[in-house]
């Protein structure tokens, strides 16, 4: 088992209805790291300032994460300021600075080089591609992009798409890629382009899983108290290549309980503000909502009577 991200350690500064942070810990690798290591082995590469409060990441040491990948050069850590409504699934950027991360240019140690599995953050496609360059022999490679690098690097990505197995993006990310009003329309289409597979993140919606063969949907954990859904979409791919990790398979059956699995450790994440939840979380905690899960969707097959 082997599993590398390649993404963003950040510090976040984070208002939604129900209170506000400032400079706490943040960046794709680090959810997507925090949420993997619950059932895996991960090794992180990133970037982060002299500034940076080390720390912070203590916890994920603790759980065997390697960060020996996380280059510490000269000057500020990348910072992101948002702020949420009512409405949790949409944030608005107030303020992104890209500090150290702007001339980020990953570097793989010879035990990422052999990497079984790695998850490609949220970074330029370029990067992405440099990454996979240096990679030995991936088994699965899983990819996350946004609207900016789809709009603005358009033909980087679509070289990078036929190297992915996992395109992971969100409603609005994947009907601008595809140029598709309909969800299912445009994940077939990422397919044309190359993905073997698209997980749609629907953020309290749930989540799509779509295959050449299979189609999949796991509907978002039922909480009370969401506070903070900054994180949740890395949390869900932590969550799901971890499992996929785990078990050692990308079988149809592994991919859809990858997809709920995801879906279970991001609704830990939303609890509280940063990964302050995720800190806390154990295995056992993870594995009782997990099945709990399974049975808010089990059904039974209609009688023979009905119909």
């Amino acid at each position: 088992m082997s599993l590398l991200v390649v993404g963003s350690v950040a510090l976040d500064s984070v208002e939604t209805p129900f209170g506000r942070r400032d400079d706490v810990l943040g960046g794709s690798g680090t959810y997507f790291a925090a949420a993997a290591s619950l059932l895996t082995k991960v090794s992180v590469v990133g970037v982060i300032g002299d500034d940076f409060p080390l720390g912070d990441l203590e916890f994920l040491r603790r759980r065997g994460v390697d960060l020996d990948g996380l280059e510490k050069v000269p000057g500020k850590t990348f910072r992101w300021r948002g702020r949420y409504g009512f409405d949790l699934n949409a944030a608005e950027t107030l303020e992104t600075q890209l500090n150290v991360f702007e001339h980020f240019s990953p570097r793989l140690g010879a035990q990422a080089r052999q990497a079984e599995r790695i998850f490609l953050g949220n970074i330029d496609p370029e990067l992405q591609i440099r990454v996979l360059d240096q990679a030995e022999r991936p088994r699965l490679v899983c990819a996350d992009t946004m609207n900016y690098w789809i709009n603005s690097r358009r033909p980087e990505l679509l070289k990078l798409l036929p190297r992915v197995d996992v395109l992971m993006v969100n409603d609005s990310e994947v009907r601008q890629l595809a140029g598709e009003s309909n969800v299912m329309k445009a994940a077939h289409a990422a397919q044309r382009m190359g993905a073997k597979s698209v997980v749609i993140k629907r953020g309290e919606y749930g989540a799509l899983l779509v295959t050449a063969e299979h189609r999949f949907f796991a509907p978002a954990f039922p909480l009370t108290d969401v506070v903070d859904p900054t994180g949740a979409g890395d949390s869900f791919a932590g969550g799901f290549l971890g499992l996929l990790d785990r078990l050692g398979s990308s079988e149809p059956a592994a991919l859809r309980q990858a997809t709920v699995m995801g879906s279970t450790i991001a609704s830990f994440t939303v609890e509280r503000f940063s990964l302050d939840r995720l800190r806390d979380l154990d295995l056992g905690e993870v594995r009782r909502r997990y099945d709990a899960f399974r049975h808010l969707v089990h059904f039974d097959a209609l009688p023979d009577q009905v119909g």
